[in-house]
């Protein structure tokens, strides 16, 4: 059992996930169509750095390379809404370096502590497999999305972010449960409505612009 200060930061992160989330829900609803507001992004990226440190004190490798795959593409999203700029300097050399910074902390004469993660009796290696397997599929989503908005040169959230959002989130429920870990159980349950939702609101609104 973990200790409750650890919990406390994962929860912290996956109540700034589900902000987003019902944020960016919200906003849809009204408007009937997926929408995208710079706080999303803003919220992603807090709760992305909280959810590395809590990966890092779980001694959880899936939950770190997960948040690893997503957080310069948060950032890169707040600058396409320009909203990046706008950050103090002194925040953004932090954010940047501070992945960095974690990797470096956790070598130990020389050599990188890989039995903290992948010696860890409390998570055999096919379930740190399955773990990895289920945040690479969910996070593949902002690479997707990435990708797509930059061809669009705006930041979009396209039908294929949702669907793979949900495969992802099944996924890592099924990891969540195996591993009895309430933070990541928690989030990913409310999620996968939100993603349910705009997978259906996407396909409306793409019908209404085939009808008009």
């Amino acid at each position: 059992m973990s200790p409750w200060y650890v919990y406390t930061v994962g929860f912290i992160a996956q109540i700034l996930f589900s902000g987003r989330l019902l944020l960016q829900w919200i906003l849809s609803e009204k408007h009937k169509k997926v929408l995208t507001p710079s706080l999303f992004w803003k919220f992603s990226l807090i709760a992305s750095f909280l959810l590395f440190v809590y990966g890092d004190l779980q001694d959880d490798f899936s939950i770190m390379f997960g948040q690893a795959i997503t957080y310069y593409i948060y950032i890169r999203n707040l600058q396409l809404q320009g909203e990046w700029d706008k950050m103090k300097r002194i925040f953004q050399l932090f954010i940047y370096i501070f992945p960095a910074f974690v990797v470096l902390y956790n070598y130990n004469n020389g050599t990188l502590d890989l039995q903290r993660f992948f010696g860890n009796e409390n998570i055999p290696i096919w379930l740190v497999l399955l773990g990895t397997v289920a945040q690479i599929i969910f996070n593949l989503r902002f690479l997707y999305q990435w990708i797509y908005s930059e061809r669009k040169k705006e930041s979009i959230l396209p039908l294929g972010f949702w669907i793979l959002s949900l495969i992802g989130a099944s996924l890592i429920l099924i990891y969540a449960i195996i591993r009895k870990d309430p933070v990541l159980f928690t989030g990913h349950i409310f999620g996968s409505v939100v993603y349910v939702r705009n997978i259906i609101l996407s396909q409306k609104s793409k019908r209404q612009l085939n009808e008009t």
